[in-house]
C-alpha cells in the first residue's frame, strides 16, 4: 500500500521529539483494532483504540485500551472521578476531536482532554494507536505515549 501524506499525529510525534514508527493498512481488510492488529502483524493487545467519552459533570475524557477488550465504564468513571460515564453519540466525535470514527488518535486532537491508558499498555515496548487517519497508525513507547498526551496510566478493563 503507498504511504500516505503525513498526518497531524505523526508531526506533532515529530516536533515532541518521540520515536515512532508509521504503519499503513488497507482500510478495505477492516477498521476495527483487531483487523488492523491483524493487517499489521502486532499483538492485538498492543495495538490500542481510542475511545472518547462524556462524565456526568459533561466533561469529555479519552480512553485508550487494548484492540480486543471492552472499556469497564465503572473502572473508567473511579479514574477520571466521575460518578459515571458513557460514550459520546459517534456524531459528536469529529466536532468535539477533529477525528472520525476509525481514525481517532489520543495524539493531537482539537482539545487536551484528560487521557487515561489502559494500565497493560506498560506491558509492551512498543504499542499502536491510531496515527489520526483511516488506514495509518503509529507505534512507540507508551511512556512516550503518555508524556505527548499527557495521558496516565489506569486499569479501564476486565
Amino acid at each position: 500500500m503507498a504511504a500516505a501524506v503525513k498526518t497531524n499525529v505523526m508531526r506533532i510525534l515529530e516536533r515532541e521529539g518521540a520515536a515512532h514508527r508509521v504503519h499503513f493498512y488497507d482500510p478495505e481488510q477492516g477498521i476495527d483494532a483487531v483487523s488492523v492488529a491483524r493487517q499489521l502483524g502486532q499483538d492485538p493487545q498492543a495495538v490500542f483504540k481510542t475511545l472518547v467519552t462524556q462524565g456526568k459533570s459533561r466533561a469529555f475524557y479519552v480512553f485508550v485500551i487494548p484492540a480486543p477488550s471492552t472499556l469497564n465504564l465503572k473502572l473508567a468513571a473511579a479514574a477520571c472521578g466521575e460518578k459515571a460515564i458513557e460514550m459520546i453519540p459517534q456524531k459528536l466525535l469529529l466536532p468535539n476531536t477533529g477525528y472520525i470514527h476509525g481514525g481517532c488518535s489520543p495524539v493531537g486532537m482539537k482539545k487536551a482532554y484528560p487521557t487515561y491508558i489502559d494500565e497493560t499498555a506498560q506491558l509492551f515496548d512498543a504499542v499502536c494507536v491510531s496515527a489520526g487517519k483511516i488506514g495509518a497508525q503509529v507505534e512507540l513507547a507508551p511512556d512516550e505515549l503518555c508524556r505527548v498526551t499527557g495521558a496516565v496510566y489506569a486499569p479501564l478493563t476486565d
